[in-house]
C-alpha cells in the first residue's frame, strides 16, 4: 500500500512557482499600478533611475566605458558571429543631430518602462555604443548596476515611441474578411525595405483567424505545407479584429471578454527583403511551445530569446536544435487559452520579454500567421492541428518497447540481447540497428561480415511476432567507384540531390565520407528514395525507418568548396545560431533545390524525408508506416514520431524529457519519447531503473546506447533491477488499449496523450509551471522518480478524489503537493476520479497481448460517477477508421450500474473479452452484484474497492453491471 503524507505550507513548492506572482514590471508599471491593456500599451510614466542619468549626462568617455564594460556582459550571450558586421549605418535625423554632430535623444524614451523595450539592436556579437544606437534612431538608456538583476539584460538600446513604421492607407470588406494596404514612408536600417504591403484578415472559423502580409508586386517564398482553403467566411466569430492606422498595428481581442490577445502596435513592424519582424504583448506570461528548445514545459519570459534553424547538437539550452515549431499556446489570466502559429520556415529569432511581450524576427518568407481562440489549452491544440493535420494512428507495435545500440558492432550480438530478453521474459516489440549495420556507413547496405546474419535476425524477429528497425541518413556517398553504388549513381543519373549555387551537386561530408544530399523537395526523389527502399527490403524485410541527421547534418560548414560570399548565406541579420552562420554544420543556405533555395527549406527537410520515408514504406509493407525521425516541422505528426534527440545519461536529462515530451504533445507529434537509460555517457542501475519506470510512460518508449558504453538493455542488470524494469514494461503493455485508445483520439480529435496538468486544469494556476509530472489522456497521472538516491517523490494533486492505481486507496486533495512512497521498484500512478480505464493481461509482445481478456478499473467520483471509452481494430491496417474497420466501446457508470454500449462495431471486438472489472471508491459494501440481470460473484475490500471477476463478457455486445 502507498503511504501518503500531506506536507506543511513550509515544504510545498511548486514547479515554476516563480512566475505565478507576476513582478511589477510584468503586469504593473514602475509604481505598482496596472497597465492599461487597451491602445497603446506602451507605459508613459517616466523610468530613469539616478544613477542612469548620471551616465546618460555623464561625459562621453565615461559612457562609453561603462557600455563597454557592462555590454560585454549582457550582448556577448551567444557566440560572435564569424562575419563582418555588414549593415549599411542609416542616415541620423537632421532634428535630432547636436552642432557637435551627435544625436539628441527624444524625452520620450525616458519615459518607456524597462519591460516594455523593445530591442533596436537585436544582433549577436556587437557591443552597441551609443552612437550606433542613435544611428538608428533609437533610445540609448545603459541600465543601472543597482538594478542589475543577474538575468539576461534589458536592452540598453531600444526603439522610441514613435520609431517610423507602417501606415494603413486603406482597408475594405471582402468576401473573406478584409483587405488593407500599408505603406512605409521612411526607410530602415536593414537593405530593401518593402515599401507597400497588402494587408489580409481571413475569417476562417468562429475560432480561428488568419492574417497574411505580403508583398502585393512580386511573389515571396512560402511554406509548402497543406493548410486548409476557406471559402465561406466565420460568422460567429469568438475575436474582434481592430486597426491602428499610423503606426500600423493590428489588434485581436477575444470577444466575450475584451482580452487583447494580440496587439502588435507596440513596437514597429519591420518588412525588408530579409528581415521580418513584428511584436506584441501577451495577456500573461504564460507561453508554451516554441520548439524545438531544451527548456522547461513553461517558457521563462526574462528576456528570453530562441532560436529556430534546424540543427544537429546534443541537447542544450539556450540553442537551437533539430526541430522548428513557430506555434505558441498561451493561458490568460482567467483560465483561458489561444494558440499563434506563424507559418514561416526561414531562420527566426523569437524574443520573449517580461512586459509580457513577444517579438518574431525572420530573415525571410512572409508574414503568414493564424489565431486559435480555444478556449481550452485542449481545443487550442484541436484548432491547430486542424490547420497543419492530425498526427497519423500508428501501428499497435509502435507502442511496444524498443531496443537499440550505435554500437552492437555485429548481427549476432544483436540477436543474442534479443535472446537475453526472450529468456528473461522482459517484453520487447523492436529491435533495432544504428549505422553499424551498414557496410562502410553506405545506405541502402549491410556490413556482409559482421553483419551477414542480419537477414536470418529479421526473419527471426517476425518469427516470435517481433519487429526490426534500421537507420538511414540522407547523406550518399559520391566516391564509390562509378557502377558500384546505386543509390548514387542513379541519383545523380536523374539529376535529384542538391545543387550548389554554380548548379552543381553540393558535397558534404557525413559518416560514409564525401556526400551528396537528395533534394527531398522534388517528387521524383520521392520515387527514387522508394526504389532505394524496396530494393533493399527485398534483402532485409525491415519493418519500419529511422530517419536521422536529417537538419540536414554535415560534417562541415557547407560544403567541401565552402559557400560563397553573397546575401543567401550572409544575411543582414543573423539569428542566435549555434555557430553563428546558417551554414555551421550544414549546407549551404544558397544550395539549390527544386522548390525553392535552402536558404528557405532547410528546416523542413526532416519533414521532407518523412514524407517520402512514408509513402514508400505504405507501398513496401501495405500497413501503418513507422517512420522515427529527428529533424521536424509543423505537418510532421502526419508522417512520423520523434526522439529528443542524442541526450546524455544524467539525472537532469532524464527529468527535461517531460517536457520536451509535454511540448511535442502540444505541437502535433504525440508519438515521442527520448533515449531512456541515456545515449551519451555511461548510466547507473539507479538511474536506469528509474528511466525506464519514466519511460514505461512515454507515448514511444526505446532505450538506446551510443558505441563503446556500458550496455544497458535490462538483461544486464542486477536481479532486482532486472525486475523492476521488466514489471514496469509489462505494466505498459497492460495499459496498451488504453494508450491505442489516446493515440486513435490524438488522431481523429487532435488530443494529447501525454498532457500537461494545466490542459485538464486551465483555472488552476498551481499547474501552469507543473512539468515534473503529466498525465495519460486526461485520468492518469504518473508521478515519476527524478532524483538519484530516494525513496518519496512530491506530487501536486489538483482539487478533487484521486485513487492509487494499483490499490484502488482513495486521496481526497484541495489542490496540494503530497509525499508519495517511491521505492526503487515503483514508479506512482493515480487515477483521476470519474474514470474508466481499460487494461490487458500483458505478456512479452503487444501481438499476444492484445489478445488477451480485459480488465477494467474504474475510478468513480464522490457522485457515483465514471465514463471511458476503447477504440478498437486489427492495430496495422491503413485508416482503419477512415474506413469503418473498427470497434469503439463506451462505458459508463451512474446509479450503482456500469453500462457498456457498443457505439461502432466490428469483428475485431468479438475476439476480446472483459474478464475482470474493479471499481474504486464504491463507499458502501454491495448485498450483490448481477451482470446482465444475473446475480456474480464478487469482493468487497476495506478501501471501498468492488471487484467483480470472472465475467467472460463478450467485448462486442453490450453489458451492464449493478450493485445494490
Amino acid at each position: 500500500m502507498v503511504s501518503y503524507k500531506r506536507l506543511t505550507p513550509e515544504e510545498v513548492h511548486f514547479s515554476g512557482a516563480a512566475l505565478l506572482d507576476p513582478s511589477p514590471d510584468e503586469s504593473t508599471d514602475h509604481e505598482g499600478k496596472e497597465l492599461d491593456p487597451e491602445l497603446p500599451l506602451l507605459p508613459q510614466r517616466p523610468r530613469c533611475s539616478i544613477t542612469a542619468g548620471l551616465l546618460t549626462l555623464g561625459g562621453l568617455i565615461l559612457v562609453l566605458s561603462c557600455v563597454w564594460l557592462l555590454g560585454t556582459i549582457f550582448w556577448l550571450h551567444s557566440p560572435p558571429s564569424t562575419e563582418p558586421h555588414r549593415l549599411p549605418p542609416p542616415a541620423m535625423d537632421p532634428s535630432r543631430v547636436r552642432g557637435n554632430g551627435t544625436q539628441l535623444q527624444p524625452e520620450s524614451c525616458s519615459k518607456v518602462t524597462e519591460a516594455w523595450r523593445f530591442d533596436c539592436y537585436p544582433e549577436r556579437g556587437v557591443v552597441v555604443t551609443e552612437e550606433m544606437c542613435h544611428a538608428r534612431n533609437c533610445c540609448f538608456i545603459p541600465r543601472s548596476q543597482g538594478n542589475t538583476s543577474g538575468r539576461n539584460s534589458v536592452p540598453w538600446c531600444f526603439y522610441t515611441p514613435d520609431f517610423p513604421s507602417y501606415e494603413l492607407v486603406s482597408v475594405s470588406d471582402n468576401e473573406m474578411g478584409m483587405v488593407g494596404k500599408l505603406l512605409r514612408k521612411k526607410k530602415t536600417y536593414y537593405p530593401k525595405d518593402i515599401d507597400t504591403l497588402q494587408l489580409e484578415v481571413i475569417y476562417e472559423d468562429d475560432n480561428r483567424l488568419r492574417v497574411r502580409i505580403t508583398d502585393p508586386t512580386q511573389k515571396r517564398y512560402e511554406v509548402p505545407i497543406d493548410v486548409p482553403v476557406v471559402k465561406k467566411p466565420a460568422l460567429n466569430r469568438s475575436y474582434n479584429v481592430e486597426f491602428v492606422n499610423e503606426p500600423f498595428g493590428l489588434v485581436v481581442k477575444r470577444a466575450l471578454t475584451g482580452t487583447v490577445l494580440l496587439n502588435t502596435s507596440i513596437a514597429p513592424l519591420f518588412y525588408a527583403d530579409q528581415f521580418l519582424q513584428m511584436s506584441t504583448s501577451l495577456p500573461s506570461s504564460f507561453i508554451y511551445g516554441l520548439g524545438e528548445h531544451r527548456s522547461n514545459f513553461l517558457h521563462d519570459v526574462q528576456w528570453n530569446t530562441l532560436t529556430m534553424w534546424a540543427r544537429d547538437v546534443p541537447p542544450t539550452e539556450l540553442t537551437n536544435l533539430y526541430g522548428v515549431h513557430p506555434f505558441y499556446l498561451s493561458m490568460e489570466s482567467d483560465g483561458k487559452a489561444h494558440g499563434f502559429f506563424m507559418l514561416n520556415s526561414n531562420a527566426m529569432d523569437v524574443a520573449l520579454q517580461p512586459a509580457p511581450a513577444l517579438t518574431w524576427r525572420m530573415i525571410g518568407g512572409i508574414l503568414d500567421f493564424y489565431m486559435f481562440l480555444g478556449p481550452d489549452p485542449s481545443s487550442v491544440i484541436d484548432q491547430y492541428l486542424d490547420v497543419i493535420g492530425k498526427p497519423a494512428m500508428p501501428i499497435y507495435w509502435a507502442l511496444g518497447y524498443h531496443l537499440c545500440r550505435w554500437g552492437y558492432k555485429s548481427s549476432n550480438k544483436t540477436w543474442n540481447v534479443v535472446k537475453e530478453m526472450r529468456n528473461y521474459g522482459i517484453p520487447q516489440d523492436v529491435q533495432w540497428n544504428d549505422i553499424d549495420y551498414m557496410d562502410r556507413a553506405l545506405d541502402f547496405t549491410y556490413e556482409p561480415v559482421n553483419f551477414s546474419s542480419l537477414p536470418d535476425l529479421v526473419k527471426d524477429l517476425h518469427k516470435h511476432d517481433q519487429h526490426y528497425v534500421m537507420i538511414l541518413d540522407p547523406g550518399i556517398s559520391s566516391t564509390q567507384k562509378a557502377g558500384s553504388y546505386w543509390p548514387f549513381d542513379e541519383g545523380a543519373k536523374r539529376g535529384l540531390f542538391i545543387n550548389d549555387s554554380n548548379g552543381d551537386i553540393l558535397i558534404g561530408k557525413v559518416w560514409p565520407g564525401l556526400t551528396a544530399f537528395p533534394d527531398f523537395s522534388n517528387p521524383d526523389t520521392h520515387d527514387w528514395w522508394y526504389e532505394n527502399l524496396k530494393r533493399f527490403h527485398d534483402k532485409v524485410p525491415f519493418d519500419g525507418v529511422w530517419i536521422d541527421m536529417n537538419e540536414p547534418s554535415n560534417f562541415l560548414d557547407g560544403s567541401l568548396n565552402g559557400c560563397p560570399e553573397n546575401e543567401l548565406d550572409n544575411p543582414p541579420y543573423m539569428p542566435g545560431i549555434l555557430g553563428g552562420t546558417l551554414k555551421a554544420k550544414t549546407l549551404c543556405a544558397s544550395a539549390r533545390q527544386k522548390f525553392s533555395s535552402h536558404y528557405n527549406i532547410h528546416s523542413l527537410y526532416g519533414l521532407m524525408e518523412a514524407k517520402a520515408t512514408e509513402s514508400a514504406l505504405r507501398k513496401i509493407t501495405g500497413k501503418r508506416p513507422f517512420v522515427i525521425s529527428r529533424s521536424t516541422f509543423p505537418s510532421q505528426g502526419r508522417y512520423s514520431g520523434h526522439w529528443l534527440g542524442d541526450n546524455r545519461s544524467q539525472w537532469k536529462d532524464l527529468a527535461t524529457s517531460i517536457p520536451g515530451m509535454l511540448t511535442f504533445n502540444i505541437l502535433g507529434i504525440p508519438l515521442i519519447g527520448a533515449d531512456i537509460c541515456g545515449f551519451g555517457g555511461s548510466t547507473t542501475e539507479e538511474l536506469c531503473v528509474r528511466w525506464t519506470q519514466l519511460g514505461a510512460f512515454y507515448p514511444f518508449t526505446r532505450n538506446h546506447n551510443s558505441i563503446d558504453e556500458e550496455d544497458q538493455e535490462p538483461s544486464v542488470f542486477s536481479p532486482a533491477a532486472r525486475t523492476a524494469m521488466k514489471e514496469v514494461i509489462l505494466l505498459r503493455y497492460s495499459l496498451f488499449p488504453h494508450l491505442y485508445t489516446l493515440f486513435h483520439h490524438a488522431h481523429i480529435s487532435g488530443r494529447t496523450v501525454a498532457t500537461p496538468l494545466l490542459f485538464q486544469f486551465p483555472t488552476d494556476m498551481k499547474t501552469y509551471g507543473i512539468d515534473k509530472q503529466f498525465l495519460w489522456g486526461n485520468s492518469l497521472l504518473v508521478t515519476p522518480v527524478l532524483e538519484p538516491g530516494v525513496e518519496y517523490v512530491v506530487g501536486y494533486f489538483p482539487k478533487g478524489l484521486w485513487f492509487d492505481f494499483y490499490t484502488g486507496d482513495s486521496l481526497v486533495s484541495s489542490g496540494e503537493e503530497i509525499k508519495l512512497h517511491a521505492p526503487l521498484d515503483k514508479i506512482n500512478l493515480h487515477l483521476r476520479e470519474g474514470s474508466i480505464i481499460p487494461t490487458q493481461r500483458p505478456n512479452t509482445t503487444l501481438w499476444v497481448s492484445s489478445g488477451q481478456p480485459l480488465h477494467m478499473v474504474v475510478s468513480m467520483s464522490n457522485e457515483g460517477l465514471a465514463q471511458g471509452d476503447l477504440y478498437w481494430d486489427d492495430r496495422e491496417t491503413i485508416d482503419s477508421y477512415e474506413t469503418d474497420q473498427y470497434a469503439y466501446i463506451y462505458f459508463t457508470v451512474e446509479q450503482n450500474t456500469m453500462k457498456s454500449e457498443v457505439l461502432h462495431t466490428h469483428e475485431e471486438a468479438t475476439f476480446i473479452t472483459v474478464e475482470t472489472v474493479s471499481f474504486y471508491g464504491v463507499k458502501v459494501e454491495p448485498e450483490n452484484v448481477t451482470v446482465n440481470s444475473h446475480e456474480a460473484a464478487f469482493t468487497y475490500h476495506d478501501n471501498q474497492v468492488l471487484v467483480v471477476t470472472d465475467l467472460g463478457l463478450n467485448l462486442s455486445q453490450n453489458f451492464t453491471i449493478s450493485w445494490m
